[in-house]
């Protein structure tokens, strides 16, 4: 049988209860949806509103060996493996490699193929997501990285959603430094960016997921996760995290655009025009 015909509709409930992770249970940490920040573009290891992505992924695991190892970066449902060369403390075990999953988060320890999103509680291995969704890039643009001195950027380029869909799409961006980054006061150790974000539900299903887990259940989950209409409330919006997975206040984003010259003349014109209606009133 085809792996790409086996996709199924899942439905996922997560527990309500949220108990102390010393009993030995589960526990859940919701982040507000109020903790995001409107943004108007994503960032990258040149600056904020570069195009500097990087390289694009080569999966090389993944469930469909269809949509794996091609160069181009097109794929379903792939990872690839990556060194660090920097050690990054997540959920208290620190980790010097990792594995970059096509369908929107990363993972330690272990790639993730999976297409649903169970959620960061219910995630195989440790694992972090911007957008936990069934990305599906044999139709789109697709998923990059770039990795410089104690910081991966991943960006998830206009991508598409399964079955092989290319419009609308989604792009967003995870920041990952490592635990000696000299961290800019107000930002933060992981950020997640987001710009157009045109698609939620897929053919396999109705929902994604945005947070974090540590592979045996317990997360920290944005409010909105798992619910419909995910990618509207994430479009344009930003948001830092400590290395304790707590929101950052960060500083005002530059500007993206300041007045053009024509805009500039004609302004200082309207202000001049002004100035001689007044001298005639006098």
């Amino acid at each position: 049988m085809d792996y790409r015909t086996t996709k199924f509709r899942s439905a996922v409930t997560l527990s309500a209860s949220c108990l102390l992770l010393a009993s030995g249970v589960l526990h859940a940490s919701i982040i507000p949806d109020s903790a995001l920040n409107s943004s108007p573009g994503v960032y990258t290891t040149g600056g904020y509103y570069t195009n500097d992505l990087g390289a694009n992924i080569v999966t090389t695991g993944g469930g469909s060996s269809a949509n794996v190892g091609q160069a181009d970066g097109r794929n379903d449902d792939g990872f690839m493996s990556l060194d660090l060369g920097f050690d990054v403390t997540f959920f208290g075990e620190t980790y010097s490699s990792l594995f970059i999953n096509n369908n929107g988060n990363i993972s330690f320890e272990n790639g993730i193929s999976a297409y649903i999103p169970t959620g960061p509680t219910g995630a195989s291995a440790p694992i972090i997501s911007p957008f936990f969704g069934d990305v599906d890039t044999r139709a789109s643009d697709v998923v990059y990285y770039n990795l410089t001195n104690d910081q991966l950027v991943v960006t998830w380029n206009n991508v598409g959603w399964y079955n092989a869909h290319s419009d609308p799409t989604n792009s967003f961006q995870l920041v990952l430094r490592g635990d000696d980054y000299a961290v800019d006061a107000n930002e933060g150790a992981i950020g997640f960016f987001y710009q157009t974000m045109g698609w939620d539900a897929t053919d396999t299903n109705d929902f994604s997921a945005m947070g974090f887990g540590d592979g045996a259940g317990n997360s920290v989950e944005l409010a909105s996760s798992l619910t419909a209409g995910l990618n509207s409330v994430l479009e344009n919006q930003y948001l830092w995290l400590d290395q304790q997975l707590a929101p950052v206040t960060p500083a005002p984003l530059p500007p993206t655009s300041v007045p053009v010259p024509a805009t500039i003349f004609l302004m200082a014109m309207g202000l001049f025009g002004l100035r001689l209606t007044q001298r005639k009133q006098q």
